[in-house]
């Protein structure tokens, strides 16, 4: 149907067709065949690169005009079957490549790809061209997964995907039982729907499929229980320093002792340390948290840091100090001062020869301390935070690092509250590596009745879902697939 010739140029490769004459072509619009001819024009056509360069295909088509006089077209250009479509300056097979570069990489990484293959187009038209794209007809899943999304500040979205294809399928504003229900109802054939712990959705999957099996997500159980670890820690905070390691109480006297007195000294201490000693005045009274925290014109959660706190140093916030790149030559320094070498400067010409690279000042700076009778500023480790210690719990004891097994069981003999909590915890994820829901019941009772506030709020919220947390523990369903589309 097509006399094709070719032109080959510096830039771009030129392959100019015309279609034949005589050939019967279908109406666009009626669908009718026509050879009454009218006139021609040539259609610019961009198509796949040829031997590394662009090609331009300059096709010369006819204009016919349409034989059925009941037709709302009068004349209509012919079209090429796999060369041509109506009103597209590309190939198909073009076209075809630009929507999976489009869908692959977007805009601006679109038109980058696009333009190491030599088809230059700006990223609008890349965004464009897939917004055009159809979406594949919906399918209701057998196995769905429901899970909420951040949109900005505290607002949120629900986002609904085919757990098996890893496809979303829907997402809107809020979080929605009447919706999500509703949505189940028009789309009939769930016989899986994985989601949180939340009341919303557990109650929209009820109401839109109440046939449906309901599993609460692996994820959000073990983050419930590491928050639950974390609330322990905060309340026994005062237990932390006990993972640190031990030293000897002439070593450390002197060091703790000038650390004291020096945070006292400042302003920030002398403020911590009044704020200590008018809450605990007042809640020595019995009074509340609420109450105290009006009277002094404090939040409550600071009223109930101070309130927990055994001494006013605890809530002092001490940053460690930062390396340095003279703390391994602090040794040398003592040892040299302890020689009789006060002179910051030969000491610096010392260290210089022992590979150090600082500047003078540091060193002058380090050895102030032993000019003043006080020790090296050595760096010293800091207690956990209470968001650490629950780390070290709930990281599986293989995964651990050396720092923490030489720490974890020192705090745990110390501390017998957070010792329980690491035996549920443990317990937990046994069930969870094992896909064994038949020792829920007992462990939801060991947890009732631990005697910990958090666990027992833990267990109180699960046993009110032990169907869904059974399923998320014995079967491999996950929500997991919705937080990372």
């Amino acid at each position: 149907m097509l006399v094709v010739s070719a032109d080959v140029s510096d830039a771009v490769v030129v392959v100019r067709a015309r279609t034949r004459s005589g050939v019967p072509a279908g109406c666009t619009g009626c669908g009718e065949p026509s050879t009454w001819f009218h006139s021609r024009y040539v259609r610019c056509l961009a198509d796949l690169i040829l031997g590394g360069r662009p090609l331009r295909i300059d096709l010369s088509v006819r204009r016919l005009y349409c034989e059925n006089s009941t037709c709302p077209k009068v004349t209509f250009a012919e079209q090429v079957p796999g060369l041509t479509v109506r009103y597209q300056r590309r190939t198909p097979q073009l076209q075809r490549l630009v929507e999976a570069v489009g869908v692959i990489l977007a805009g601006r990484g679109g038109a980058r790809m696009l333009r190491i293959l030599n088809v230059t187009l700006s990223r609008c038209t890349v965004l464009s061209q897939l917004m055009r794209v159809p979406l594949p007809p919906l399918e209701t899943p057998r196995v769905l997964g429901v899970d909420d999304f951040a949109l900005y500040g505290d607002t949120y979205g629900t986002l609904l995907v085919d757990a098996t294809t890893r496809l979303p399928l829907t997402l809107w504003e809020g979080r929605d039982a009447e919706r999500l229900g509703r949505w189940l109802r028009e789309h009939p054939g769930v016989e899986v729907a994985c989601r949180d712990d939340s009341l919303t959705y557990r109650q929209g999957i009820t109401a839109g499929a109440p046939d449906a099996v309901q599993v609460s997500d692996r994820f959000h159980l073990w983050q419930g229980l590491s928050r639950s670890v974390q609330d322990i820690a905060s309340t026994h905070r005062g237990c932390l320093p006990a993972a640190l390691p031990p030293v000897s109480e002439i070593d450390s006297a002197p060091i703790e002792e000038t650390a004291e007195d020096a945070a006292e000294d400042t302003r920030a201490g002398r403020h911590a340390r009044r704020l200590f000693e008018a809450v605990h005045a007042l809640t020595r009274t019995g009074r509340s948290h609420s109450s105290v925290a009006r009277e002094l014109g404090l939040d409550r959660r600071t009223v109930r840091k101070y309130a927990r706190a055994r001494s006013w140093q605890e809530v002092m916030r001490r940053p460690p100090r930062k390396p340095s790149t003279l703390d391994p030559y602090l040794d040398y320094l003592q040892q040299r001062w302890d020689e009789g070498q006060h002179s910051a400067k030969i000491l610096h010409e010392e260290l210089q020869a022992k590979g150090y690279l600082g500047h003078y000042q540091r060193v002058k700076m380090a050895v102030a301390p032993l000019r003043r009778g006080l020790p090296l500023d050595a760096p010293r480790e800091r207690p956990p935070s209470p968001r650490e210690t629950a780390r070290w719990i709930t990281t599986h004891p293989a995964r651990r690092s050396l720092h923490i097994n030489d720490r974890l069981p020192r705090l745990l003999d110390h501390c017998p509250e957070l010792r329980t909590a690491h035996d549920l915890v443990r317990r937990f994820a046994g069930m969870l590596e094992n896909r064994d829901a038949t020792l829920l019941p007992g462990w939801l009772d060991d947890l009732a009745k631990s005697g910990l506030t958090p666990l027992a709020g833990l267990a109180g919220a699960l046993r009110e879902d032990r169907h869904a947390v059974a399923q998320g523990i014995a079967t491999p369903y996950n929500s997991g697939v919705s937080a990372y589309t």
